[in-house]
């Protein structure tokens, strides 16, 4: 079930960036640029549209909502920036306004089947009340999630073994922010298990471990503080994460989905594997993870809950 129209509403620096990341990847016949600065967005799509002749062919221009008519899958990136020092819960009550007109307007074109997928933060919070909005299926809501945390953490591993970071497997799960949860108890080097990789190369320590999960945790932190804003990850995470939907492939992503009963968890988005269809999420797999890291995942669910029961969701 190939996909042939999306839509980036926002065309900041993530939204940009991710829009060109996209047309880069040639997965999509049709890239339409929304933004409340219509000249940003017309100035961005034309810029991309002059390389398309070293691309696959596509056409890239900016629109406005109704352009969401037959859009097979639309990217939310708009929003206001995170601020330094500015927590991403933070965040939540000066984006959760400005979703109810972005989702609303979405939903007066986009076809029955479209998917949603949020990257605006908080994105946990921003996909539940994305769900709860649009009324679509919660199959075809999705966040971006932690999917760039568990990129992060792979490459901090890679860095400290030596080992292709496409060699590391492992997860961030829980909430995308402070409550995030790193797996170890799943995570594997190569195929052996951390304690089986490090009697035989190297060594890791509790206290590398705490270093590499701070390091994940804290990495936006530092990147806005010495550039403003982080991008050029988060873009090629949402690429990733449409090129899944697009090309139908069922990987296994920790996009934010809406759980069910999963992990004893309900009514929430929160950062889980989960197999990625054409048709969005596939199903919520059953990790074997270890009781601290269930302790972990649900207490993240609860400080999500939290939060939007403060602004009424």
């Amino acid at each position: 079930m190939l996909r042939g129209k999306i839509v980036i509403i926002g065309a900041g620096f993530v939204g940009s960036t991710t829009a060109y990341t996209i047309m880069l990847d040639g997965f999509f016949q049709e890239i339409v640029l929304i933004d409340l600065n219509k000249e940003k967005a017309e100035g961005d799509a034309l810029d991309m549209a002059h390389g398309t002749s070293f691309q696959k062919p596509v056409s890239i221009y900016s629109g406005d909502y109704k352009d969401c008519a037959e859009a097979d899958i639309v990217v939310i990136t708009a929003g206001v920036n995170q601020k330094v020092g500015e927590t991403r819960i933070d965040l939540l009550k000066r984006n959760a306004d400005i979703f109810k007109d972005i989702v609303g307007n979405v939903m007066k074109y986009a076809p029955e089947d479209v998917i949603l997928l949020t990257v605006t933060n908080p994105v946990d919070i921003l996909t539940y009340i994305t769900y709860k909005l649009s009324g679509l299926p919660k199959t075809q809501v999705i966040g971006s999630g932690t999917v760039l945390d568990t990129s992060r953490l792979k490459y901090l591993i890679s860095r400290h073994t030596g080992v292709d970071a496409r060699d590391c497997h492992t997860y961030i799960i829980g909430e995308h922010g402070d409550s995030e949860v790193a797996a170890w108890s799943i995570t594997n080097i190569a195929g052996m298990s951390m304690q089986r990789f490090f009697e035989n190369y190297g060594k890791c320590t509790d206290k590398d471990l705490d270093f590499m999960y701070n390091e994940v945790k804290n990495s936006a932190y530092e990147i806005i503080r010495k550039k403003g804003a982080t991008y050029y990850a988060i873009a090629a995470a949402v690429a990733r994460i449409v090129e899944c939907i697009a090309g139908a492939e069922n990987s296994v992503l920790t996009v934010s989905g809406i759980l069910d009963g999963e992990y004893g968890i309900n009514d929430i988005a929160l950062s889980v594997p989960i197999q990625l269809s054409g048709y969005g999420v596939e199903r919520i797999l059953d990790v074997p993870f270890n009781e601290n890291e269930i302790r972990g995942l649900t207490s993240s669910a609860q400080t999500l809950k939290d939060s939007l029961k403060s602004i009424g969701f």
